[in-house]
């Protein structure tokens, strides 16, 4: 985005100051024969009415519409280029050059203006062209005949493409804004969709287990005063199902935490090139032991999440391999969508413990690894090491899913 509106606002200030420059010359050509005092003053008038239509370009940012900004800026734009617009009258020669600025003030109005005065605004802008030509040829003494000028014709010309090369870029700048929203709702969407699905699991396990549990022990509390094998049966009853329960709920998490590398990569490569990302992924080999495989994983799934919740990333890099200082196995991803390391939630007291990447970090720590986050050359790195020997407790909890969701 930021790219984007860059291009757009250089072609369009690049436009702008091309005209000024161009009709300034052209009047210096056109005026020699006029007074000094009288050229200099509409000289200078025509670059300060050149410089606050520049600045008056960054306002296009709103898009189409968007309203004009604070004004003394409007007053600003509109006085100088009238002020040029007035005093080129008395000068032979002035024809379409001593309009200019005020037809190219007007173009700029009318891009922020509504949909229902722009082209009205424009009409009445291109009288005012018309007839400045007109009324300096019938004033000057003898007339001059403006349109034998050899600056009239390229100036009418350049003006007639002004307002559509403002109204075109203004266009193109907002349709890339509207893409950038969908790319961001089509996103958090995603992020909803998953956790809908993982709520939904959830519900479906331990909603029957839960209800008979709620049975039971309203049993075995009625049974207890009249019946107590019954009702300790009952409650050894409740005890199995719970105990069921806890085990189902972990193979569930689990089941969502066991994940393949490549799948992860892969699904990391779809999910980012959705929204508009170029995902890059270059390995130099993938480790071998469940364990390692399990914890990069879930720390590239992780990583996914948080690019499309706090990064508006262009490219995103994700190398895997062996780290030459350590022997161990290396996975640096790699973003241009983040100039704030603590937009990303990394350090164990930002986040519940155990969970999202403080919870990975913790783990990677665990089997003797690091993690680790910073911005390098203006691009926000992850980085995950892990040792090729972790220790068996290490490999134990991390097969058992437990600590990280």
């Amino acid at each position: 985005m930021r790219t984007t509106w860059l291009y757009t606002l250089g072609s369009i200030v690049a436009f702008m100051g091309f005209f000024t420059v161009f009709v300034a010359l052209m009047m210096l050509e056109e005026f020699r024969q006029e007074s000094e005092a009288l050229m200099a003053t509409i000289i200078v008038l025509q670059l300060a009415a050149g410089a606050v239509q520049i600045r008056f370009c960054w306002y296009l940012r709103g898009g189409r519409g968007a309203g004009l900004p604070a004004p003394g800026w409007t007053v600003a734009l509109v006085a100088l280029a009238a002020a040029v617009w007035i005093l080129s009258l008395a000068t032979p020669g002035a024809g379409f050059l001593g309009a200019a600025s005020l037809w190219a003030a007007s173009c700029l109005v009318a891009c922020l203006i509504d949909r229902r005065w722009r082209w009205p605004l424009l009409a009445v802008a291109a009288v005012a062209l018309v007839a400045h030509a007109a009324l300096a040829a019938a004033i000057t003494t003898p007339p001059h005949a403006f349109i034998a000028s050899s600056g009239a014709w390229p100036t009418a010309i350049y003006a007639a493409m002004l307002p559509f090369m403002l109204l075109t870029s203004v266009w193109f700048w907002e349709v890339v804004v509207e893409l950038d929203e969908h790319r961001r709702a089509a996103a958090a969407l995603a992020v909803a969709r998953e956790r809908l699905r993982f709520a939904s699991d959830l519900h479906d396990i331990q909603g029957h287990h839960l209800q008979v549990i709620s049975l039971k022990a309203e049993l075995a509390e009625r049974l207890l005063p009249v019946d107590v094998e019954a009702a300790r049966e009952n409650l050894h009853d409740v005890r199995t199902i719970a105990h069921r329960a806890l085990a189902e709920t972990r193979s569930l998490v689990a089941g969502y935490r066991r994940v393949s590398l490549d799948d992860e990569l892969h699904n990391a490569r779809e999910v980012l090139g959705a929204t508009g990302a170029r995902c890059v992924l270059r390995s130099d080999g993938l480790p071998a032991d469940e364990a390692i495989r399990s914890v990069l994983a879930l720390t590239v799934r992780e990583a996914t999440t948080n690019i499309l919740r706090h990064s508006d990333a262009a490219e995103v890099v994700i190398a895997t391999g062996r780290d030459r200082q350590t022997g161990g196995w290396l996975l640096r991803i790699v973003n241009d969508g983040v100039t704030d390391p603590a937009s990303v939630p990394l350090a164990p007291s930002a986040r519940t413990a155990g969970t999202g990447l403080a919870g990975l970090g913790e783990r990677i720590v665990a089997m003797g690894g690091t993690l680790e986050a910073g911005i390098e050359g203006g691009r926000f790195v992850l980085q995950a090491v892990v040792p090729e020997s972790a220790s068996p407790e290490a490999r134990a909890a991390v097969s058992a899913g437990e600590g990280v969701s």
